[in-house]
């Protein structure tokens, strides 16, 4: 695994706290109401989330990384680079365009909606696992979007651990709004943080599209002209 990858995924989510926090901020705050184990149904909870995202991006990696095509290969790594530029511009709120995965989402989200109302209230850990599971497919353009950035690794385990680290940095503002942090939930919404994580994601969606042009005719080529490459030299 690549550690700047990591560290895109880990900011991705980190960066994206207020649009965490307006999508699904209500039911972590209300997961605050338990009692005695509220901390133990928190953490089930942000556990089944981070699950179903591990588990999304597994899915995806395995069915993007199945077709062995250069000119597939070639239009994912652009799509990568899109991707980036794109939440870069979503998240500091430059360009919204990414709403209509949210809109598109919404259609599959409908009968899920209805399937997690079972787990409602939540008055025991096991309920908040499986409501955790659920919410991780809600219609969010940042979950989409940070999906399919993963699927474009072509591979299972990379794709599920950049969800897992996805995950991992939308934690602080959720646990924040459960636990009742406000200070640390205001520090992690500020604009000068989000903007500054929207930069860096624009950069290395820049970089990727230059390194995929760059490195096209190589890969149309494929293993034939490395191998000839390696002789020559």
């Amino acid at each position: 695994m690549i550690t700047s990858e990591l560290v895109t995924a880990f900011g991705l989510g980190l960066a994206g706290a207020g649009h965490c926090l307006g999508m699904c901020g209500g039911i972590a705050a209300a997961l605050n109401l338990g009692g005695q184990s509220s901390t133990v149904t928190t953490l089930a909870y942000h556990g089944g989330r981070l699950a179903s995202y591990g588990v999304l991006g597994a899915a995806l990696g395995l069915a993007a990384g199945s077709i062995d095509i250069a000119l597939w290969t070639i239009g994912l790594r652009y799509l990568a680079g899109l991707l980036l530029i794109g939440m870069g511009l979503y998240i500091a709120n430059w360009w919204l365009g990414l709403q209509w995965l949210e809109r598109g989402g919404a259609v599959l989200w409908r009968p899920v909606q209805r399937w997690s109302a079972k787990f409602l209230p939540v008055d025991r850990p096991s309920k908040a696992l499986a409501l955790g599971l659920c919410w991780g497919m809600m219609p969010c353009g940042l979950i989409y979007s940070a999906l399919a950035w993963s699927a474009t690794t072509q591979d299972a385990v990379r794709s599920a651990v950049l969800m897992l680290a996805f995950g991992l940095g939308t934690l602080p503002a959720m646990l924040a709004t459960s636990l009742g942090a406000d200070k640390a939930r205001q520090l992690l919404n500020r604009q000068g943080l989000k903007k500054l994580i929207a930069i860096c994601l624009i950069a290395a969606g820049g970089w990727t599209l230059y390194l995929t042009w760059s490195h096209s005719d190589h890969l149309l080529a494929g293993p034939a002209a490395e191998t000839n490459e390696h002789h020559h030299h």
